[in-house]
């Protein structure tokens, strides 16, 4: 049994054994003794490691004994592991040369906190988004295959990520190309089976058993089999795995089906791994696992602990008393309360998440309102269509969603809300950069893919209540509608409870300058104006994007020598591009000068080091402006030279 921890520790823990793993070659010479105290040694590392920088950790615990298996059954990096979304993929990374640089994860300039390709030729696909792992992995077995290689490939992905279209869409083509792939369905929330037991463990290692593989080829192969012994053979095994495990849709999609064992088995789990490397043609291996195996406080409470913040050190002087002044909410809470109010409002009313009820925070809205709360699982695309369904008859979906996921359901967004001018609000939360989560997870392209589509009406709320007000106003808008939040707290404004709907279309003046005017959308605007007092520049919060405020825009080109346009989203295609355009479209030629994410992938560090080394916190906005301000002042005094 997998030894279990109490407390999370400060202090580096002895790992012997662990120390002496540089490669997982290394684990090939380890005794089976020593494979299950290295298992414990790699939780208590990861723990202590974890609390040193945050982050996920859940999934890693649960998937410690099969990360040792894996890497000490199969040849790799030759042999190919892909790792569905990536958050259980620490006890990897430490295996795999990267345990002295833990302490780095998803710190500013160290290690992802997901597997990428550029920092091990371990990790051999990248990932961030769920459920991409069989097709990555059966499009590895096809090169592999094409280039003459028998290396062997395995995807390793969770039950909650079975729940999505594109997983039984690679599944569908694995049986139709018949190549050498493994799948590791790691079932760590019992959504699939519960049948874990003496009977299941003994048909398991029966159908993996090479025996048994044998005598299935060589029937196979028989010059002349008998048919009825064949089919009464054949029938016999479906029988008896139909009463044990739910073989029967996984062989019915083409796999060859061995399972549910129990993951934390690590003996069992090499030696059914080693007989199932012998196998030929696609294999899944279903498995159970505990998430937050080994540390009591995530056995208790998986979803709480599914991720950690960091642990700081205690101070040597005592802290100073907290303020009276209530926390600033998170934009998530701002969303989930107005979600309940709205919905006590209007009984057609109905919220609508892929799997993020907490991320997203409709917890209260769950619970309060049950028969109106749908959460589809890992299933964007169908989320997205859903709502559509229920706008047709009647329905007020509100589809709460983070921005990067949404573009899993761009095509959705298109035919099948925009084309229809169908009545769905979408929450995009996490717009804008995320920060420790990096470029997997950044809201970066909202803007720049929303604004373009037909129909649509694209919010961008500077603060608190604005989110509030916005929200309100795309719920009463009749069609699509988009209103785009960050990640964490706001500004502190009051919110007011009130809803308001605000005139589309229409920003507001948040304060009067001369010479450069700054056009905000989104939650830069403190910056804005911070910057706005030292230049005595204006600064308009355009709240909307589609429909930009056209009025404001040709008045603020009008009395000023430079505008800026300021957003948290990739400037190709951005709101400072719909500002430009319509300029040109007005025939009017002034300096325009966009300040947003530039035309890379922005790598993890905290926000505010994001923000700064892409210069749009309040010094980079400032010094871009007065740079601006020096060329046009240099441009005008060599005209009036000539």
């Amino acid at each position: 049994m997998p030894k279990t921890f109490n407390d999370i520790p400060l202090a580096r823990p002895d790992t012997p054994l662990l120390d002496s793993v540089n490669q997982p070659a290394d684990l090939r010479d380890f005794t089976p003794q020593q494979l299950l105290a290295l298992a414990d040694e790699l939780r208590h590392f990861m723990l202590y490691c974890v609390g040193r920088t945050g982050g996920h950790f859940g999934a890693g615990l649960g998937v410690t004994e099969l990360t040792i298996a894996l890497h000490y059954v199969f040849n790799t990096p030759d042999d190919r592991l892909i790792w569905d979304v990536g958050h259980q993929t620490y006890p990897h990374k430490i295996l795999t040369g990267r345990r002295e640089q833990m302490l780095s994860m998803r710190q500013k300039d160290g290690l992802s906190g997901f597997p990428k390709r550029s920092e091990s030729e371990y990790d051999t696909f990248g990932v961030g988004h769920s459920s991409t792992s069989i097709s990555a992995a059966l499009g590895m077995a096809m090169g592999s295959a094409q280039l003459g290689s028998e290396r062997k490939t395995v995807a390793i992905m969770g039950d909650g990520a079975m729940t999505a279209g594109m997983a039984f869409e690679a599944i569908n083509h694995a049986a139709h190309v018949d190549k050498n792939l493994l799948v590791v369905l790691n079932d760590n929330q019992m959504s699939i089976s519960r049948n874990v037991g003496g009977l299941s463990t003994y048909f398991s290692k029966l159908w993996a058993s090479k025996f048994y593989n044998q005598m299935r080829e060589r029937g196979k192969k028989a010059l002349r089999p008998l048919p009825h012994a064949s089919a009464f053979v054949r029938r016999t095994e479906e029988y008896m795995k139909s009463m044990v495990s739910p073989a029967t849709i996984f062989e019915e999609l083409g796999f060859y089906y061995v399972g549910p064992i129990d993951g934390h088995d690590l003996p069992l789990l090499v030696e059914t791994l080693a007989n199932i490397n012998e196998i030929n043609g696609p294999v899944l291996l279903h498995i159970i696992t505990h998430k937050g195996k080994g540390f009591a406080p995530a056995e208790n409470d998986p979803v709480g602990y599914h991720a950690l913040n960091k642990i700081e050190p205690k101070p040597t002087v005592a802290p100073a008393q907290p303020s009276q002044t209530a926390s600033k909410p998170k934009y998530q809470k701002v969303f989930g309360d107005w979600l309940c109010d709205m919905a006590e409002q209007d009984n057609r009313l109905v919220g609508i998440t892929p799997a993020m009820c907490d991320g997203s925070g409709m917890n209260e809205f769950s619970q309060r309102f049950p028969d109106r709360y749908e959460d589809v699982a890992i299933a964007e695309q169908h989320a997205v269509t859903l709502a559509a369904g229920m706008a047709c008859e009647g329905s007020k979906p509100v589809v709460a969603i983070y921005s990067t996921f949404l573009q899993r359901a761009y095509d959705q967004l298109i035919h099948d809300v925009a084309l229809q001018n169908l009545d769905v609000l979408f929450a995009l939360d996490r717009a804008g950069l995320v920060g420790e989560d990096g470029a997997t997870h950044a809201g970066a392209y909202d803007i720049s893919y929303l604004r373009c589509i037909p129909n649509m009406l694209v919010m961008t709320p500077s603060d608190e209540n604005e989110t509030r007000q916005l929200l309100y106003t795309g719920y009463q808008h009749s069609g699509p509608a988009a209103v785009r939040y960050p990640r964490g707290t706001g500004p502190g404004a009051v919110i007011e409870q009130q809803m308001t709907a605000l005139p589309v279309g229409v920003g507001v003046m948040r304060r009067e300058g001369t010479g450069v005017a700054i056009l905000n959308f989104g939650t830069l605007l403190a910056s804005g104006l911070e910057v706005a007092e030292q230049l005595d520049a204006s600064v308009a919060d355009m709240r909307f994007v589609k429909p930009i405020d056209k009025a404001m825009i040709l008045d603020l080109a009008s009395r000023h020598q430079l505008l800026v346009t300021l957003e948290e989203n990739s400037i190709a295609g951005g709101a400072g591009s719909a500002v430009n355009e319509f300029l040109a479209q007005q025939g009017i030629v002034m300096p325009v000068l966009q300040l947003g994410l530039p035309d890379t992938f922005v790598d993890h560090g905290s926000h505010d080091q994001q923000l700064a080394s892409l210069g749009l916190d309040s010094a980079g906005i400032l010094a871009s402006i007065s740079k601006r301000l020096e060329l046009l002042d240099t441009a005008v005094g060599k005209k009036s030279a000539l």
